[in-house]
């Protein structure tokens, strides 16, 4: 029953912070282009790195 509730907090907490960034993202200002450029680089390094895990995972099972 202990792990329901911090399961709850987590998913309240989810929803809570896309109702703040809802409200940043359509804010006056640069907000929005902050959040739009914040959110190409976030997106730009995972997919880096994830490429490279790929690659990384690829070379154990290769030979060479």
């Amino acid at each position: 029953m202990e792990s329901a509730t911090v399961l709850n907090i987590i998913v309240d907490n989810i929803i809570e912070m896309n109702e703040y960034f809802s409200g940043v993202a359509m804010g006056d200002g640069l907000a929005p282009l902050l959040v739009l450029v914040g959110t190409l680089l976030v997106v730009f390094t995972l997919g880096v790195f994830g490429v490279l895990t790929l690659g990384a995972f690829g070379s154990l099972f290769s030979s060479n």
